[in-house]
């Protein structure tokens, strides 16, 4: 819980498809003003083929974004063959359904995250 902390502005920033690192493999969400409760609601699409899907994993970060300051690390999530638990168990949900959307709710880890910029 975030209760009694102050964000002036709230963002999803960014999600990787590693191992690739480039333009292509990173999608950022709107900015979420003023708000202590973000809703996102966005959908990110990947070019990839589905047999190289199972290479890959999924990185998402949180992050409370400050214009003229560093940027603070809320939490994050990984999907992919190295995650664990529930978030294992989706993605191989996602790779058994393909073309099927695969919607889950996971609770973000203060750890292992990705840089925002």
């Amino acid at each position: 819980r975030w209760e009694g902390r102050s964000f002036e502005l709230f963002s999803v920033a960014p999600s990787w498809l590693k191992p690739d690192m480039g333009k292509k493999a990173k999608h950022k969400t709107q900015i979420k003003k003023k708000t202590l409760n973000p809703e996102f609601n966005e959908e990110f699409f990947y070019d990839i083929k589905h047999s190289d899907l199972a290479k890959k994993s999924l990185d998402i970060s949180v992050w409370d974004y400050d214009i003229g300051k560093s940027n603070d690390y809320i939490g994050g999530c990984q999907l992919g063959i190295t995650a664990k638990g529930e978030r294992l168990k989706h993605w191989y949900e996602c790779l058994k359904n393909k073309d099927k959307k695969i919607e889950r709710w996971h609770t973000l880890q203060n750890e292992n995250h990705v840089a925002s910029d």
